[in-house]
C-alpha cells in the first residue's frame, strides 16, 4: 500500500469529507477523491459509503483506519524521540489535563517551566474527558484518577482536597451553616455536566443527606471556575478544589470539619516515553511546584 495514499485516506477518515481533508492536506477535492479511488481499486474493497452529507467508513475502512492511526501515532512518537537532544530536553510536549486544573493551576506556572527549558515548546490540551495517550492525542496527562489503561506509566502527584466557600455578602444575608445538614436551608452551587472532571465533584449535594436523596442545587455550572465566580457573586455555597486557593481569595472558607472525598492526582504517559527528557523534566517540575503547596 502506498504511504501517500494511506496519508490521504487517514485525513479523509478523520475529516469525514474530501473537501475538509483537502483543506488539511492542501490538495484539491478532486485530487483527494482520485487518491481514495485508486486506493480502493488497489485493495479491491470499498472504504467509504458516499452520502450527500458526507462520508462514512465501511467495515473494511474502519479496520484500515484503526491500523493506519496506530502506525502514524507510533511514527509520530518515534520522530519526537529521535529529534530530542541527547544533551538537553528539546522538542514539543503535548500535555492534557482537566479544564479546571489546567486553567487555574497549571497554565499560570508554565512560563517558569518554558523559561527554564527554552528548547521545549508545549501544547496544552484542556479536556474533562481522557484523551488517548496510546494514540498520541497527547504525550502526557495529569489526571484526577488512576489510569485505566495498563500500559501507561503513572506517578502520583498529590492528593487534592476540597474547600467549601461562600462570599461574605451571601453569609451576611443567609447566615453561616454550622453543620453540613444546615446546607438544606442554603443555596448550593453544583457542577452540572454528564462528564464531570473529578469523581464525587458534587459531594456537597450528598453531605449530611440520606443515600440516594441528594439536595438540589440552585445553580449548576459545567465549570469549576464558573462555580467559583458564581460563589464570589453571592449566588450561594460551593465546594472547589484546593488548587484554586489563589482564585478563591475574598471568599470565606466554611464547614472545615465536613468529610470531603480526597482525589488522587496522577502524572501519566506511555511506556515509549519513559526515557524522554522532556517528560522527565516536566514531571520533576510539577513535583517541585506541588511540594510547595504543603
Amino acid at each position: 500500500m502506498d504511504w501517500d495514499k494511506l496519508r490521504v485516506f487517514h485525513a479523509v477518515a478523520e475529516a469525514g469529507s474530501f473537501t475538509h481533508a483537502g483543506d488539511t492536506l492542501n490538495l484539491s477535492q478532486s485530487a483527494v477523491s482520485r487518491q481514495i479511488s485508486a486506493l480502493e481499486e488497489a485493495l479491491q474493497v470499498p472504504l467509504f459509503h458516499r452520502h450527500a452529507r458526507g462520508l462514512i467508513l465501511t467495515e473494511q475502512g474502519e479496520s484500515l483506519n484503526r491500523t493506519v492511526r496506530e502506525v502514524f501515532s507510533k511514527l509520530a512518537m518515534t520522530e519526537a524521540l529521535l529529534t530530542e537532544s541527547k544533551e538537553k530536553p528539546a522538542g514539543r510536549l503535548k500535555v492534557t489535563t482537566t479544564v479546571g486544573f489546567g486553567s487555574s493551576w497549571l497554565a499560570p506556572r508554565l512560563n517558569e517551566f518554558l523559561a527554564e527549558y527554552p528548547d521545549v515548546s508545549m501544547q496544552l490540551l484542556l479536556d474533562d474527558t481522557d484523551l488517548d495517550l496510546a494514540m498520541r492525542e497527547a504525550d502526557v496527562a495529569i489526571r484526577m484518577h488512576p489510569p485505566k489503561q495498563p500500559d501507561l506509566v503513572q506517578r502520583h502527584l498529590m492528593s487534592m482536597e476540597w474547600q467549601v466557600v461562600a462570599s461574605p455578602e451571601y453569609l451576611r444575608v443567609h447566615g453561616t451553616p454550622a453543620r453540613v445538614e444546615d446546607l438544606d436551608q442554603h443555596n448550593i452551587i453544583l457542577f452540572g455536566s454528564y462528564r464531570p472532571p473529578v469523581h464525587d465533584v458534587n459531594w456537597l449535594a450528598e453531605a449530611g443527606r440520606r443515600p440516594g436523596n441528594p439536595r438540589r442545587g440552585l445553580l449548576e455550572v459545567n465549570s469549576l471556575r464558573g462555580m467559583l465566580f458564581a460563589a464570589k457573586a453571592g449566588v450561594g455555597i460551593a465546594a472547589v478544589p484546593d488548587y484554586m486557593h489563589a482564585e478563591a481569595e475574598g471568599l470565606v472558607p466554611i464547614l472545615a470539619d465536613a468529610k470531603a472525598p480526597k482525589v488522587d492526582v496522577y502524572f501519566v504517559y506511555p511506556e515509549e516515553l519513559r526515557n524522554s527528557k522532556r517528560v522527565a523534566v516536566f514531571r520533576d517540575f510539577l513535583l517541585g511546584k506541588l511540594a510547595q503547596r504543603s
